[in-house]
């Protein structure tokens, strides 16, 4: 008689997401699947805690910008303060173009240029996405999820705006994707190194269509940032 395997749903649901890790960039249908079940806030909750900055820690990277205007790159620095602000500053190529915002949570404080935020990255969900951090929904969004020992697969729904996270422990692994009215705003892969540190992150904007590619290459704790840092220059 053949052998009969007995699979957990949730584990099943679960594998499907993180399967969906291979093709996620091609994918038209959503990040977590219609399967996944309702969850609760605080379920997401301690999620999303295992991925917030802690302390005060510098980034450096460099990045690539490819879209139908051609391609640039550059090198940038974040300078991250728990729970949830950075100081950006990018530079172009031999020192030109140069940017710097300032965002808590899921808005600029400042930015300079007025749209560098924007012309980068298409939402602040997957801002942070890139640096390897997930954020938490609106208080009034439905959640659904699902989450093993492999890993977690959940999102959110807000009135027109849906954001979804898929985050694997083994390799380390984040994708986000942030949708409108259905519609992908973009999606962000995100890769980690053994040490639990973003090494690689890329966002795919399919309106565009353009790509942003972070390549990190240095990430250390630091003392507490100068107030002025997080001022706008005169």
């Amino acid at each position: 008689m053949p052998q009969r395997f007995l699979v957990d749903p949730r584990r099943a649901v679960l594998y499907l997401a993180l399967s969906a890790l291979a093709c996620a960039p091609r994918r038209p249908a959503g990040l977590v699947p219609e399967a996944a079940a309702v969850v609760e806030r605080h379920q997401v909750g301690a999620w999303v805690e295992a991925t917030q900055p802690t302390g005060h820690r510098t980034v450096r990277f460099r990045w690539q910008l490819q879209d139908d205007r051609g391609a640039a790159g550059g090198r940038g620095t974040a300078r991250i303060a728990a729970p949830d602000s950075v100081r950006l500053d990018v530079v172009g190529p031999l020192g030109a173009g140069r940017g710097a915002a300032v965002v808590v949570g899921d808005s600029a404080q400042w930015t300079d240029p007025p749209d560098i935020i924007e012309r980068l990255v298409p939402s602040y969900p997957l801002m942070w996405a890139m640096f390897g951090v997930e954020r938490m929904p609106p208080s009034d969004a439905a959640l659904r999820g699902v989450s093993d020992s492999s890993g977690t697969a959940w999102e959110w729904a807000a009135g027109a705006d849906t954001v979804s996270y898929i985050r694997r422990v083994a390799p380390g692994r984040l994708i986000a994707e942030s949708r409108q009215a259905g519609k992908v705003v973009g999606r962000v892969e995100t890769e980690f190194g053994p040490d639990g540190r973003p090494t690689s992150s890329r966002l795919t904007v399919p309106s565009v269509p353009a790509r942003l590619t972070l390549t990190f290459t240095a990430s250390a704790p630091s003392e507490s940032f100068p107030p002025d840092l997080w001022r706008a220059a005169p």
